[in-house]
């Protein structure tokens, strides 16, 4: 589920922050869409929001702890066990979240997203218990807030990662990378999830215009995400293609 890193702190701050929004979350906002600028200021937004919850329990405070989280464990984290802590910690801060608000897209969005990131970096298989809250918190975000495309990818994602046998549908994940693609053509993370789907699929071509179209793009929803994550997925991607059809 890489391609969860999807354009999201695009959007996510502005819905989760409210008046009362701290001073880190605040510049966590400012800051995810750039990140690649400087990446160990990611360090300090991370160690900072881990202990402004133990004295802040307000929602944004805790939305931008789950989300930094996120960040942090895909960018800076080096070991497995980093990222699965880092994962845990997003998914406890997010859960937390959404007790205090049910109704907040962005905490079920959260909760949903380092829990599948957590299974993803344990192994799917030994992560199933975690399976049925990914799914629960996926539809409460998509039914909160079916405008968000970050819900999209992650939908996508889990449809693409899961057996079939579970729940695994590649039709579904490319019915919901293309919704997301709709409401946001410039979230370069969406195009690299269709991408894979569409490989898996076995429709090549139609895979490489998705990946060239990511590495074309002038203005990506979250420059830092494509700078890091989705123009060297993309790259990878297309080489792994050459020569088939």
């Amino acid at each position: 589920m890489r391609v969860l890193a999807i354009a999201l702190c695009a959007v996510l701050g502005s819905a989760a922050a409210g008046a009362a929004q701290s001073p880190l979350a605040r510049e966590l906002d400012a800051f995810a869409t750039r990140y690649h600028e400087d990446p160990p200021r990611l360090d300090r937004l991370y160690q900072g929001l881990t202990e402004a919850v133990k004295t802040d329990s307000h929602l944004d405070t805790l939305i931008a702890l789950a989300h930094i989280c996120f960040i942090w464990g895909d960018i800076r984290a080096t070991t497995a066990e980093e990222k699965l802590d880092a994962y845990e910690r997003g998914r406890q801060a997010a859960r937390r979240a959404a007790e205090l608000a049910p109704r907040n897209a962005l905490a079920r969005f959260w909760y949903a997203t380092n829990s599948g990131r957590w299974g993803q970096t344990k192994g799917v298989m030994r992560s199933l218990f975690l399976l049925p809250t990914v799914k629960e918190e996926m539809q409460a975000a998509l039914h909160l807030d079916p405008k968000f495309p970050g819900t999209y990818s992650l939908a996508g994602s889990v449809f693409y990662e899961v057996p079939g046998f579970l729940g695994g549908d590649l039709d579904k994940s490319e019915e919901m990378f293309r919704k997301g693609i709709e409401i946001d053509p410039r979230s370069t993370g969406l195009r690299v999830g269709l991408a894979k789907t569409l490989i898996k699929r076995n429709r090549a071509d139609e895979a490489r215009r998705q990946l060239q179209m990511v590495l074309d793009e002038k203005e990506p929803r979250n420059p830092a995400d494509w700078t890091l994550k989705d123009s060297r997925e993309a790259r990878a991607l297309l080489a792994s293609l050459k020569g088939k059809s």
